[in-house]
């Protein structure tokens, strides 16, 4: 793969802003700044770092300018340099776009719809009646079941799969491993066994979602699935059947949300959190990690459900105690009765 390297005055016209240095000078890579070389990119983006600018060795620093002057090289100069990495790491990716075309050992289906500007990788299979829109990449391995569409410029990374009948909008991002649209876990209990109850809805993901590795979201029993516009999930997230996520929320690694829950818009969970069945959560909720979520959430705001940290020993001393509360309150109750009975 070709290295790419990007001077400090296209750097500078890529963020729209101010720039100091030897406008022809490159750089080939964004590294940290105790690591960073003359080759390398950095930024600094929190004031407790400003220690390492003296020493720093980097070829280009994004830096604000009022902490400038620390740093005699190349700068670029912004308000937000977190924000300036972010849309700087883009055009730094290395990954080989898959260009359009089918690759001869892909199966597809000839009833698909699959815009000339598509790339598909080997040993991936089309299902029929398949929709795939213009600039999509689909990586080797990937599997799209019957009656799938993809928006515009999605991009689905080696071995996803998805089963028939789910929709994805535009510039979606499915990483190695996903499952879409498998069944929900939905079983009717009698004396003789469970008794499946099939799953007829679908997943239907909006426009600017990504998803993590080996996370599975299931289809809905009746209704559909939904994962609105900018959603962004890590990876191993389950998702159950007709759960929907609203806008712009985040879900970071190992959450569970049971089936037919509604996480409102722009809310946050943590790793681990774990989210109860038929509930409700309101928009702008922020679940710490390891959260177990067992009713609705009605007003915005932080939550979180288990102990910090600590020493073992006190921990012990902590979970017997917690084995006495019911007895202690009893107690007290009983107390409290008696003193007000003098």
């Amino acid at each position: 793969m070709a290295v790419k390297s990007f001077s400090l005055k296209y750097l500078a016209e890529f963020l729209d802003c101010e720039w100091v240095g030897e406008a022809t000078y490159e750089v080939s890579a964004i590294e940290t700044l105790e690591l960073a070389q003359g080759n390398h990119l950095t930024f600094l983006a929190q004031d407790k770092f400003a220690k390492h600018l003296p020493a720093c060795r980097a070829g280009v620093l994004v830096v604000k300018a009022a902490q400038s002057d620390t740093f005699e090289g190349n700068k670029l100069l912004v308000d937000d340099p977190y924000m300036a990495y972010a849309k700087l790491s883009r055009i730094f990716e290395r990954r080989n776009v898959i260009r359009p075309g089918i690759h001869p050992s892909a199966v597809v289906a000839d009833s698909a719809v699959i815009d000339p500007s598509v790339g598909i990788g080997p040993n991936a299979v089309i299902g029929e009646h398949v929709k795939i829109g213009a600039g999509t990449e689909i990586s080797a391995g990937c599997v799209v079941g019957d009656g799938s569409q993809l928006g515009d410029r999605c991009l689905l990374h080696a071995n996803v799969t998805i089963y028939a009948g789910v929709f994805l909008g535009n510039d979606v991002k499915v990483h190695g491993g996903t499952v879409l649209g498998s069944d929900g876990f939905g079983f009717a209990p009698t004396q003789k066994g469970w008794v499946k109850i099939h799953q007829l809805g679908g997943v239907r993901i909006g426009n600017r979602v990504e998803i993590g590795s080996n996370t599975s979201i299931d289809r809905g029993a009746l209704t559909d699935t939904v994962i609105e516009d900018g959603v962004i999930i890590d990876n191993l997230v389950h998702i159950a059947h007709g759960v929907r996520i609203g806008e712009g929320s985040a879900i970071a690694g190992c959450v569970g949300i049971a089936g037919s829950t509604t996480i409102g818009k722009n809310c946050q969970i943590a790793g681990a959190v774990a989210i109860n069945g038929h509930i409700d959560i309101a928009d702008n909720t922020y679940f710490h990690g390891g959260t177990i979520v067992t009713k609705g959430i009605t007003e915005s705001g932080a939550y979180a459900s288990i102990p910090p940290v600590q020493e073992v020993r006190k921990w012990r001393r902590n979970s017997v105690r917690y084995t006495q509360l019911d007895d202690m309150a009893a107690r007290l109750k009983a107390l409290e009765k008696a003193a007000s009975t003098r």
